[in-house]
């Protein structure tokens, strides 16, 4: 006869595979599964958002061509919250309450995310997050198929550390002010200061979005760099800021040979147009549009074709877009339902065969293993890939290197079912 502890043991699993399955759920309606788009299509952002709502559209209408899912047509839901995070909730509210979609594919900045998640986890929505982010998150109601930290942040320095990046001595943390270039920037220091590098020798710059006036930061940088140490730039900074920090760097000849500027928030897109091409200096991704691989040939063709040969460049927000949305429509068929509970518990392990090449598995902490490459801007504006890592790199929600988080696991399977449980020392055991 089991103990009553036991016993109580069992029924506290029981009640949470009740919490977990049998929630309160979003439905699609009966006609067609709707799929909500959460991207600012106007304001500072969407330079770099705005692709991603024809990229889901893209999708959208390549499923519908092989039948939809479960026998039904799929819809989209676009809404724009024009770069503004309170909208993005407002907006985020509408797609689950008004028009009860399936899902959503949406945000850029981690500002906009964190607006929207508590009205996710509130009504039990699901979102699919495309972009590299700072980590230290793991909601139940979210997908982050972009980069955590050490998918990209932590890379870059290695190798900017590296004989063959150049053995970078000197750090100038260049981002613009909201939550992920400070936490990442954080991350950072934290790695910086374990490796034996003095606070010195680390100076920190933010901006505000949309920031135009980069004479005096690209000067201070200058004379940063000036002091007998090779020094780079990690740039956290985002959206069309981008433009005129380039722009500067050109204006008081920076040389990437001298200064290189290594960007976490620029790809293939934000380079389109641009009157001066940054030449030399690199962005850190999991996928370049110039990777070869009969993966990205395909993806390529299919967004070529899907604007009628005017557009054919691709960037790794979209690539992640483009894994998030085939996994929820594997998870789908596999769950028989669009239901959120369900569509949730079948995500855990899904696997494709990514554009960048490898095949890229989500885990139960929410997250993507995905490969890491580094590429470099030649003269036509494409990123000629100079690193990249050989084997998909697992993603950690929590960063080891800071002190708060170096005990946080996430694991939203039974007996965790949790996005930062403090993972238990040995004496704990």
């Amino acid at each position: 006869m089991k103990s009553v502890s036991a016993l109580r043991v069992v029924a506290l699993g029981l009640l949470v595979l009740r919490f977990v399955l049998v929630g309160p759920t979003v439905r699609a309606d009966e006609g067609t599964i709707k799929i909500g788009i959460l991207h600012s299509l106007s304001g500072t952002m969407a330079i770099s958002e705005a692709v991603l709502k024809d990229t889901v559209l893209m999708l959208i209408a390549d499923q519908n061509r092989k039948g939809g899912l479960l026998g039904r047509k799929l819809e989209a839901i676009v809404v724009d919250p024009a770069s503004d995070w309170d909208a993005f909730a407002e907006k985020a509210r509408e797609l689950l309450t008004k028009e009860k979609v399936a899902v959503v594919f949406g945000c850029w900045t981690s500002a906009s995310r964190k607006s929207v998640l508590p009205i996710f986890e509130q009504l039990n929505g699901l979102l699919f997050y495309p972009v590299q982010y700072e980590g230290e998150e793991s909601s139940r109601n979210i997908f982050y198929t972009g980069a955590a930290p050490n998918q990209q942040a932590i890379p870059a320095v290695r190798y900017l550390t590296s004989k063959e990046g150049g053995e970078v001595r000197r750090w100038v943390l260049l981002g613009t002010d909201y939550v992920y270039p400070r936490t990442t920037n954080r991350i950072l220091s934290a790695y910086l200061t374990a490796e034996g590098v003095s606070p010195g020798d680390i100076m920190t710059i933010y901006t505000p979005f949309g920031y135009s006036e980069w004479r005096g930061i690209v000067e201070r940088i200058k004379a940063f760099g000036s002091a007998g140490k090779k020094t780079a730039v990690i740039s956290t900074v985002n959206g069309d800021a981008n433009t005129y920090f380039y722009r500067e760097l050109a204006a008081q000849k920076v040389d990437a040979s001298a200064i290189p500027v290594v960007a976490f928030s620029v790809g293939e897109r934000e380079l389109l147009g641009a009157d001066i091409l940054p030449v030399g200096h690199l962005a850190v991704w999991n996928y370049f549009h110039s990777i070869k691989s009969p993966e990205n040939e395909a993806f390529i063709e299919m967004w070529a074709n899907f604007n009628e040969q005017r557009d054919k460049i691709t960037n790794d927000p979209m690539e992640a877009t483009f894994i998030g949305f085939r996994m929820w429509a594997q998870a789908v068929v596999q769950a028989g339902t669009t239901d959120v509970n369900a569509v949730r518990q079948a995500m855990y392990g899904q696997r494709i065969k990514a554009p960048s090449g490898f095949e890229v598995v989500m885990n139960t902490n929410h997250h993507l293993s995905k490969p890491v490459s580094i590429g470099r801007i030649n003269p036509s504006g494409a990123f000629e890939v100079i690193w990249q890592s050989i084997n998909p790199v697992r993603a950690d929600a929590w960063s080891r290197y800071l002190p708060e988080s170096a005990r946080r696991t996430a694991d939203w399977t039974f007996p965790w079912v949790c996005g930062g449980c403090i993972e238990p020392t040995f004496r704990e055991w």
